[in-house]
């Protein structure tokens, strides 16, 4: 199977080359390197599109999201479409939902996005949703945050953290974030080009963690001895100072994928090929 893929020096892309190669006869194509005008999909089964402008924390502008995220996206789905391509696959994000809340996302859930980044992904995926028809088919997948081995941003940060601070203000933490090992994200993409299934996809790795339960697996996978203490006052002091750091650290996002699972693998399955463990220790030590 001819396999378009973008985003190929990504994280994600990247861990896909290499890992399905041999499954699929991959090109590649970049935004930033490659003309458009010259893009050829001819004899291209299935278009695999995930780069995009990602959420910023120093921030973007709305037009630079919606250029990267939509117009782009649009302009690559259509002529995938006019070349004859099957199925494009386009990898979105739990952000169209909205932020933290203590209700889990469902693939039905209501999308209210309300960031540029959120807001640019769910007009994208409204888009591509108009452009489908028997012969073409459009698969979305929502991911929460995607860890593995080269990771960056706030994972990143997490783990330099527990390699340096032995002791650390974040025990008891009850929270529960979903997150996904890219080996599995990269699994149900498969899985989806396998059997041509479209609609929306919700991927998460079996079990979401608590913050302290994710710093304990970090610590494991380091070699690492971290005591994880509870201060008083200092969670309400960090929402006051630092509150997008408070939502990361205290607040629950979490999303319930049973019904994807059901669709792509009936009964058969409840529980993707990495754990929580496998994934993490996987992430620190390659």
């Amino acid at each position: 199977m001819n396999i378009l893929l973008t985003g190929a020096s990504g994280f994600v892309g990247s861990y896909f080359v290499s890992h399905y190669s041999d499954q699929y006869n991959i090109q590649t194509f970049s935004f930033l390197r490659d003309s458009f005008d010259s893009l050829s999909l001819k004899e291209i089964d299935a278009v695999v599109h995930l780069s995009a402008l990602v959420h910023q924390m120093g921030g973007a502008s709305e037009e630079e999201y919606e250029r990267v995220n939509v117009t782009q996206t649009l302009d690559l789905a259509q002529r995938a479409k006019e070349s004859g391509v099957k199925q494009f696959v386009f990898m979105s994000t739990v952000k169209v939902y909205g932020e933290e809340t203590d209700v889990a996302y469902t693939e039905a859930s209501l999308c209210k996005p309300e960031d540029a980044y959120g807001k640019s992904k769910l007009k994208a995926e409204e888009e591509l949703l108009k452009l489908e028809n028997d012969g073409f088919k459009v698969s979305i997948i929502r991911t929460p945050i995607v860890y593995g081995y080269g990771v960056k941003a706030n994972i990143k940060n997490l783990v330099s953290l527990v390699q340096k601070v032995p002791v650390l203000p974040f025990g008891s933490i009850k929270n529960r974030r979903s997150m996904v090992y890219v080996g599995n994200l990269c699994y149900i993409v498969d899985s989806i080009i396998q059997q041509q299934k479209v609609g929306i996809f919700l991927v998460s790795d079996s079990e979401p963690l608590s913050t302290t339960k994710l710093i304990e697996l970090i610590a494991q996978a380091l070699g690492k001895k971290v005591y994880l203490i509870r201060v008083p006052f200092f969670e309400a002091f960090l929402k006051m100072v630092k509150p997008s750091f408070h939502m990361r650290l205290y607040e629950s996002l979490e999303v319930d994928n049973h019904d994807t699972m059901k669709r792509l693998f009936s009964e058969v399955k409840t529980s993707l090929p990495y754990s929580a463990e496998d994934g993490i220790r996987l992430m620190i030590n390659g």
